[in-house]
């Protein structure tokens, strides 16, 4: 991990590429052209699924699911590339709430019919 910074123990991200302006003026940069479409593509993905779920005709369906994983594959090349140059950031959770949540679901199981 030595190409990443970490400023806390639990942060998860790359340096950033220096590419940005020191001062954020109104004109948009690299890093808010990325982020406009990774949001775009969140967006695009919910109502997709929505539209896939409900497609009455095979076909439509078949199509409609395409895209959606066209889609998704979208969202993650621009989560890729904005994480490569520091623009992302992910909080990394302590072991103990991962095994607990893992246990409460887990405990789920019980009330499943199978």
């Amino acid at each position: 991990m030595s190409n990443q910074q970490q400023q806390n123990p639990n942060q998860i991200a790359n340096s950033q590429t220096g590419q940005l302006p020191k001062v954020k003026g109104p004109d948009m940069n690299d890093r808010d052209f990325l982020n406009d479409g990774l949001s775009t593509c969140k967006y695009l993905t919910d109502s997709l699924n929505i539209a896939v779920r409900e497609a009455s005709h095979e076909q439509l369906h078949s199509d409609m699911l395409q895209i959606l994983t066209e889609t998704h594959q979208s969202c993650r090349e621009l989560y890729n590339l904005m994480f490569q140059n520091g623009w992302y950031k992910l909080e990394a959770e302590e072991q103990q709430k991962i095994d607990q949540a893992y246990k409460q679901f887990s405990n789920y199981s019980s009330q499943f019919p199978y």
